[in-house]
Order: C-alpha cells, then sequence, then structure tokens
C-alpha cells in the first residue's frame, strides 16, 4: 500500500462493475447510457459513503469517454485518466457546503454557457446542493429550465428535503440506500487480500458493523486498524480501537438469561463495568444480537457457514423461543431509549437485564395474573400462587366474592362488573406519559387468553390516539410476556376509573392532612397566642 494514498482513495471505484452495492442506480443509468436516452440534470441521493461522487464521476467518464457515450468507459483514453485524476478540464466540481452564494453560482453559470474544451460535454458535479442559498438555487432554476445541449447537471445532497421543489422536479432522482455490513465486510475482505494484510473475519464484522451503511467509513476504518496493530487487522486490536463490546459478554449474558441466573447476569455485569465498556453501546450490540437469533430461527441459512459465531447464534436460537427473542428484542430496544434517565449507565442496563429476567415466559411470577388459565378458575380479586412449581389460583374470600360479579361466555372470556384489578396492573405496567393517562380513564371490560377490552368514556375520547394505544398494547405484552391485542370501546361505564380513585384518595389525603394541621396543639396555639394565619394552601400530605 502508497503510504500517502489511504484505502478509501486508492480503492475508489472507476466503472461501474467496480461499486458495491446500488445496483437500481447503477442499473437505470446503464440503460439510460447505452440507449442514448439521457437527461440533463441528475441527482444523488444518501447519507454520506455511500457512492454518489463516485457515481457521478463514472458518469461523467461514460458522457465522454473517447470510444463514445457508453456504460463501460475504457478507462485508458485521456479523458478517463485525467477525471480518475482530477485533472480533466470539463468535469467542474463544486463543494456547495463552502460556495453557498449567488456570486459563486452565477460565476459557475456563466461559464456553462460556453462549449466545452475537448470534451463531448461539460460536466458539472455539485456536492450538498441543498446548502445552496434560496438566490443561488433561482439562478441555477433558470439553467436547469432551458439547459444548453452540452452540458449535464449531477446533483448530489444528504438532505434533499432542502432542496426546492422547482429544482427537484427538474431533476432525475435516485436515492442510495446505505450497504449492508455483510456487502461492506465482503469488499473489506476483498481490499485486504488484494493488499496482502493479514486479518480476522470477527474483526472485518466489526468494522463492517461500525461503518452504519459507509463503504467510505469503513475503509477509512480499516485504515486507522491496519496502523493501530502494526499491519495486521485482529479483533481484539478492532474490539480495543472502536471501543466495542466484545459479543462474548452478549453471549454469557443470554446463556445466564437462559437459565434464569440472575447472579450470574449481575456479575457479568460487574465485569464489563470493571472494563469501563460503554453500556449504552452494549445494549445497541444486544440487540443486534438479539435480531440475529431471531433471523437464525426464522431462516438459518441466513448465518453465513464461515461466521465465526454461528454455532453460539444456532444454539440460541435452539434454546430461546421466537417469542422470547421478540420480546427481549423489545426490551432492550426501550432500554436503550431509556439509560439517559437512569441514575447511571450500569443502573440502566442492569435494570433492564433483571426486567429480561422478571418478564421471561419460562419465570412463574406469582405477583401478575395468568391470562392464560381457565376463566372459571380466575375471579376477580384471586392471586395466583405457586404450587408444586404450578401456578393456581388462590381462593377468593367472601368478601371477595360479594364485591364482584363475573360470568363465564362461550368464547372463555371473563366479563365482570367493576374489575378493581385494572387499577392494581396499571400500578405494574411500564408505561408513562399519554399512554398512562388514557389507562387511568379506561375502566377493564373483559380479558381472556390475549385479548384486553378496556371501556374508555366519551368525554376523554381525546386520549385515545393511535400512539397511546400502541404503547399501551406494548406494556401488556411485555408485561405478560406474551402478545396481547388491546381493544378500547367508548361508552360510560358504572365501574370508577384508576383515574377517579386516584383523584378521590388525593382529595381524601388532603382532607387529612388539613385536618391533622387544623388540630395541632402547636398551630392551635400559635393561632391564638401569635395571631398567626393558616395558609391552606401550603398543606400538602405526606406521599
Amino acid at each position: 500500500m502508497s503510504a500517502t494514498t489511504v484505502l478509501a482513495r486508492k480503492w475508489r471505484p472507476k466503472t461501474f462493475a467496480q461499486l458495491a452495492g446500488q445496483e437500481h442506480v447503477v442499473r437505470a443509468l446503464s440503460n439510460a447510457l447505452t440507449q442514448n436516452r439521457l437527461h440533463h440534470a441528475y441527482l444523488f441521493t444518501g447519507t454520506r459513503g455511500v457512492g454518489k461522487t463516485s457515481i457521478a464521476r463514472i458518469f461523467a467518464k461514460s458522457l465522454n469517454c473517447a470510444t463514445g457515450i457508453t456504460a463501460t468507459p475504457c478507462g485508458e483514453c485521456s479523458a478517463c485518466l485525467e477525471i480518475d485524476s482530477g485533472r480533466f478540464i470539463d468535469l467542474i466540481e463544486l463543494d456547495a457546503a463552502s460556495n453557498t452564494g449567488i456570486d459563486n453560482m452565477r460565476e459557475v453559470l456563466d461559464n456553462a454557457q460556453y462549449l466545452p474544451t475537448s470534451a463531448r460535454f461539460k460536466v458539472y458535479i455539485i456536492d450538498e446542493v441543498h446548502m445552496l442559498s434560496k438566490q443561488a438555487f433561482n439562478s441555477m432554476l433558470k439553467t436547469l429550465e432551458e439547459p444548453p445541449g452540452h452540458v449535464k447537471f449531477i446533483l448530489a445532497t444528504t438532505d434533499p428535503q432542502k432542496i426546492p421543489v422547482t429544482v427537484l422536479s427538474r431533476c432525475l432522482q435516485f436515492n442510495l440506500k446505505q450497504l449492508p455490513p455483510a456487502l461492506i465486510a465482503a469488499h473489506l475482505k476483498y481490499v485486504l487480500e488484494q493488499e496482502q494484510i493479514v486479518f480476522d473475519i470477527a474483526a472485518i464484522n466489526l468494522l463492517a458493523r461500525a461503518a452504519q451503511g459507509s463503504m467510505r467509513d469503513a475503509l477509512s476504518l480499516l485504515d486507522q486498524a491496519i496502523a493501530y496493530s502494526a499491519g495486521e487487522v485482529e479483533e481484539a486490536v478492532v474490539h480495543t480501537m472502536l471501543g466495542a463490546i466484545d459479543r462474548g459478554y452478549l453471549f454469557d449474558l443470554l446463556e445466564a438469561l437462559h437459565e434464569q441466573n440472575g447472579a450470574g447476569i449481575l456479575e457479568i455485569a460487574d465485569r464489563m463495568s470493571a472494563r469501563s465498556l460503554a453500556f449504552d453501546t452494549a445494549l445497541q450490540e444486544l440487540a443486534t444480537l438479539l435480531h440475529r437469533i431471531a433471523l437464525s430461527q426464522t431462516i438459518p441459512q441466513a448465518i453465513a457457514d464461515d461466521e465465526p459465531e454461528r454455532e453460539r447464534l444456532l444454539e440460541l436460537a435452539r434454546v430461546f423461543t421466537a417469542e422470547e427473542m421478540q420480546l427481549y428484542y423489545q426490551i432492550a430496544i426501550h432500554g436503550r431509549d431509556e439509560i439517559e434517565l437512569a441514575p447511571d449507565e450500569y443502573a440502566g442496563f442492569t435494570m433492564t437485564l433483571l426486567r429480561m429476567l422478571a418478564f421471561a415466559p419460562s419465570k412463574k411470577v406469582t405477583a401478575k395474573p395468568m391470562l392464560d388459565a381457565p376463566a372459571a378458575q380466575l375471579q376477580p380479586g384471586t392471586r395466583p400462587v405457586v404450587a408444586n412449581g404450578n401456578a393456581v389460583p388462590a381462593s377468593p374470600s367472601d368478601d371477595q366474592k360479594k364485591s364482584a360479579l363475573s360470568i363465564q361466555s362461550s368464547s372463555g372470556t371473563i366479563v365482570s362488573g367493576g374489575q378493581p384489578e385494572w387499577g392494581s396492573l396499571l400500578t405494574q405496567l411500564n408505561v408513562q406519559g399519554m399512554a398512562q393517562q388514557l389507562a387511568k380513564h379506561c375502566v377493564m371490560d373483559n380479558f381472556s387468553d390475549r385479548q384486553i377490552t378496556l371501556r374508555l368514556s366519551q368525554e376523554h375520547k381525546q386520549l385515545q390516539t393511535k400512539a397511546a394505544t400502541e404503547k399501551l398494547q406494548a406494556a401488556l405484552t411485555a408485561y405478560f410476556a406474551k402478545p396481547i391485542k388491546l381493544n378500547i370501546v367508548l361508552g360510560d361505564s358504572v365501574s370508577e376509573t384508576p383515574a377517579v380513585m386516584e383523584k378521590r384518595s388525593k382529595h381524601l389525603k388532603q382532607q387529612q392532612a388539613s385536618d391533622s394541621i387544623a388540630h395541632d396543639r402547636f398551630v392551635r396555639e400559635a393561632q391564638t397566642e401569635l395571631g398567626a394565619d393558616l395558609i391552606q394552601e401550603s398543606i400538602k400530605p405526606i406521599q
């Protein structure tokens, strides 16, 4: 490898065939070149490092190759060689981020009127075009409306939303996709083989994931890894360089989770903490691992034969159910969203793991209702208890029998008048914001194995938004560790909602606090002897 040429430049594709990915764009441009059906302006959109500028330069060569307009430029004529080296006089590249003003654009467009010096077309590549000012866009628009036949515009941007519609409508638009890690890893492997550099497949996979869809970033990281490891790309070195999580920890965590080994889970988390690993990144990597396990459960052939982690992935895919993977993935995603709200990252990370442990379908938890118990066995006011390892309902007391009327429908659904259990269940759900407000203003109509129906009064129907309903359903699904369908019907109910009960409870506590203060001997003496006034608004009940 040349000491002065970084890999991202050295391995920049020079033909469409060398381009990694973006087949949909390559196919469309190749057909246009082959059939000579050319537009005067093209817009390439996509995140950084996915090939926008590379495709633009290859397209410029295809337009000006000495062999004619072609999808396969020769790469040997003066036009091809000069474009590759950045010396082609009729290829004008402009960075709109540093040339935003009307004066810069007017100068460019004034020159566009002149014929090419030696080429077939004068090609303008304007990168980050969304950075142009409004006046510059207006100036460009005049040229795009009546373009000279010898000019082609190729615009590139990471933010097409900021480009005026009048400009967008005059361009052929191509959206370049982020590259999948597997494709990036394959290209990095090819580059290293050509460079004759020793590497670990696991290290390449780490770099591919860290690049987040950008081939340019992947090659830059590879350059860094080669320098960091003195010529060899090893997994341990790349882990250290990236500050990445050793996936061995994550595999061990999942095995401890399968064994319901809470002490083992915390011991692994403590080892990670001792190494000062980023727990936010750990949750991200854990979610990725859970996704791969779920994928291998459904499509085992999606895991490559040479995948270093293949055996451990397939083993976990066998011992966990598909429902568990979906549940743990959801908990990991929510845990990462909430980690900034935790007292510290360690607490947020371990709480997420403990939540997985608590909600594990194989775990017998006595504090939550068993929705899949026969309806006749689960009367309102009962709690399941564990006997000989099996959950069975406790017998309701006579008072409980009197306090709730229940009938069993032919579908096995319990329909109950005034079920107080909804308020108790709500206190155990991980739900906040609008979803919590929606839940508080409902009463439970009925529940069955996988369905819960709530009743919401008409006066609070504005709380029934799609987002709030979906969040409440997700919380119920996570709590019961199985898919729960939530139905919400509108209508009045004779039962009190948790919101009403909460309001009455607060009022009662406030009244008790006020009475306690009013009858306090010290307060009464202060009022009598000092003429003090009691400020009622200042009285707050002790929580």
